[in-house]
């Protein structure tokens, strides 16, 4: 069985690979490839397929979690993956456009270690190339249409609206210093966890799941969207930059308020009440050692792992009472732990 949705033109009964990745790319391609050229274009280059010429690369595209779980959860509602093929597909798009936006509102020039499409194509052609993958997000749902596709098109487009509030959450936060851990959560849901979320349900949707299993697999991907943001925003300040190929530290130069950081602020401690004090008004590129170091001291990284963990517990614990397939939940429990143990 594979996930791969039928590119514009496609015939059904075209014969087909079995690998899952594969497949999502390839389909991938087909949709962005029948954009105008252009967008197309930088499209392929922010997926990795393209350089900026247009000329193919042979760079590894992205880790695909969405549409593996989108797979995943049509499984384990009962259904054939197969039949979730446009839903993976939809949610790998919306997933692409709001990276190619959120490069563009943080200023980040390198994505996975090379620069980010904004920084290559200008921001304009980015921007509006993040707006066309969203509208072909919602032309794959419509392309096959099923009993569910009403309801998956709404699932999807209530995403996009919670991501959107989410990330204006997160940059209202930028200009404070008092933002709590239950602030951080209530942002992180929504710029993060719904997407995750709606993937699941999309895939419940497509596996012919009842609302007990559409429930229970939204719920695990919310709460496994919080853990992936916990775990990104602790990559962004301990983690490896040639595996992560981003930067260290550079939300900490953004003012944004991650996860590590909103703990240790809140902390009460010695620690935290310095970092405070370092960074008012914005980090310098040269305190980023010793605001780094004293996110650590306060207890930031600590609280951090710990309640990344605690999310993907109870991302877990949403399926076991949910009749679903024990096969299927076994899989779904290994991406919860790659999503809490990865280093890129």
């Amino acid at each position: 069985m594979d996930i791969r949705a039928l590119a514009p033109g496609e015939e059904p009964g075209t014969p087909r690979r079995t690998d899952p990745a594969a497949d999502v790319r390839e389909a991938l391609r087909g949709w962005v490839d029948a954009l105008p050229a252009a967008t197309a274009v930088a499209a392929g280059y922010h997926f990795g397929w393209l350089d900026e010429e247009g000329r193919p690369t042979d760079r590894p595209g992205g880790k695909l979690l969405r549409p593996l779980l989108v797979r995943a959860c049509a499984e384990a509602a009962g259904g054939d993956p197969a039949d979730a093929a446009e839903a993976a597909v939809a949610a790998e798009l919306v997933h692409a456009a709001t990276l190619l936006h959120d490069d563009i509102i943080d200023g980040d020039r390198l994505r996975h270690h090379r620069p980010t499409a904004w920084d290559v194509f200008g921001a304009p052609r980015a921007m509006l190339t993040g707006d066309a993958l969203l509208a072909q997000a919602f032309r794959v749902l419509a392309a096959r249409p099923a009993a569910h596709t009403a309801r998956s098109v709404a699932v999807l487009a209530e995403a996009v609206t919670r991501m959107a509030e989410g990330e204006a959450m997160d940059i209202a936060f930028e200009s404070r210093d008092d933002v709590s851990p239950a602030e951080y959560t209530a942002m992180a849901e929504a710029k993060s966890g719904a997407l995750v979320s709606a993937a699941c349900e999309l895939g419940a949707l497509a596996g012919g799941g009842d609302e007990r299993a559409a429930r229970a697999l939204a719920a695990f991907g919310l709460r496994l969207g919080l853990a992936g943001q916990i775990t990104d925003d602790l990559l962004g300040l301990f983690g490896d930059p040639g595996a992560t190929g981003k930067p260290i530290g550079s939300d900490l130069l953004s003012a944004k308020k991650s996860h590590p950081v909103v703990c240790a602020l809140a902390s009460g401690t010695p620690a935290g009440e310095r970092l405070r004090a370092l960074v008012a008004g914005g980090t310098a590129r040269e305190d980023l050692p010793e605001a780094t170091r004293l996110v650590a001291e306060a207890g930031g990284r600590e609280q951090s792992a710990r309640a990344a963990a605690e999310h993907t517990e109870h991302a877990v614990a949403a399926l076991t009472a949910a009749g679903l397939r024990a096969d299927a939940v076994t899989r779904m429990t290994g991406i919860a732990d790659f999503v809490l143990h990865r280093t890129v």
